[in-house]
């Protein structure tokens, strides 16, 4: 986490490798944030971006003592967690934590902190003690009190996903009752809040099928055909997430894109894997870069729109293009592709 009052003390690995006067891929060969006595990251453990306290570092670069910070036990509600440590304040995955964030309020709490998302204890507990779909959770007839006549569509997933904590046998029918949004609505909260779910429980116990894994969760096997089927296509996201978010970044440090960002990766029909990087950088090949899990890479023509809807693959012509080098080229092949005409 990073402590109250210290967020303008947070340092990427970047902003390390600058520190040092060389480059981020060398100073990732070198690793001298893995000797003996160099200061801890303050992101959680898990976190794909590593961030630092400055202070801390400084310290260590000159020979001085270390400042300590603040024990873990030790708590503030103005600390700024992270996805992870969030979930762990409430006592959920992160992938609920993903769901839960686009509370209203968590909204508004919203920290960026090296590139990264953060919000303050205060707003997480605050969030915990009103969660949004207690009343849903609570109510047996109608509608929730709080809710009117139907539940604004980007509250639905944090609705649904405590009625789903409250009993994991909840049918879309009965989401509908309480929540009075649409069926196909409350059908798809329901099945990609289990099919996460299921998938945090494979990852968690490798061994399992997705139907076993949504047994053991206690979801009825009539319910979770879909969820199980898009359960193993966001298992697929995930292991591809790492190599995608590693092109991302060397677009980024050949100046393609003017911030270095994980890419929008979707599921189209709940059956396959894509992913989209928008190129804002003035020298930029293509207006952006879209990764199929059926194709690889091609460029797209519009930053907006990047992915087509539909399974038909978009035609060659007019700012599409489709790039040589297998399904997953190494990131530096993507860059290559993309200034080569014919590759």
């Amino acid at each position: 986490m990073i402590r109250a009052g210290r967020q303008h003390f947070v340092r990427t690995l970047a902003d390390l490798a600058a520190q040092r006067g060389v480059g981020i891929d060398r100073y990732n060969r070198l690793k001298p944030y893995e000797a003996e006595g160099f200061p801890a990251p303050v992101s959680s453990k898990e976190s794909r971006t590593r961030l630092y306290d400055g202070e801390q570092v400084d310290a260590y670069l000159l020979g001085k003592p270390v400042p300590p910070l603040p024990e873990p036990e030790v708590e503030d509600d103005g600390d700024l967690l992270d996805r992870r440590e969030c979930a762990a304040l409430l006592g959920v995955s992160p992938r609920s934590w993903d769901v839960y964030k686009n509370d209203p309020a968590l909204i508004e709490a919203r920290i960026e902190a090296g590139g990264v998302e953060h919000w303050p204890r205060r707003a997480v507990k605050a969030f915990q003690a009103d969660r949004p779909g207690r009343d849903a959770a609570a109510t047996r007839g109608g509608r929730p009190t709080r809710t009117g006549d139907q539940v604004p569509r980007d509250q639905v997933p944090a609705l649904v996903a405590e009625l789903l904590d409250a009993d994991p046998t909840i049918s879309a029918a009965t989401v509908t009752e309480r929540l009075g949004a649409h069926r196909d609505t409350a059908q798809q909260a329901l099945t990609r809040l289990r099919a996460d779910r299921i998938a945090d429980h494979i990852e968690a116990h490798p061994t399992l099928t997705p139907a076993e894994a949504a047994a053991q969760l206690g979801y009825p096997t009539g319910q979770v055909r879909r969820a199980t089927a898009r359960a193993e296509v966001v298992l697929r996201a995930r292991h591809v997430a790492p190599y995608l978010t590693d092109v991302a970044a060397a677009l980024h440090r050949v100046g393609w894109t003017t911030q270095e960002m994980e890419p929008d990766v979707q599921l189209p029909g709940d059956d396959r894997v894509v992913a989209a990087l928008v190129l804002d950088g003035d020298q930029a090949p293509a207006p952006a870069l879209v990764w199929d899990e059926r194709y690889g890479w091609r460029t797209a023509a519009s930053r907006r729109h990047p992915i087509t809807k539909g399974a038909v693959l978009p035609l060659e012509g007019g700012g599409v293009r489709y790039l040589a080098g297998g399904i997953t080229p190494p990131p530096t092949g993507v860059v290559t592709a993309l200034t080569t005409p014919d590759a």
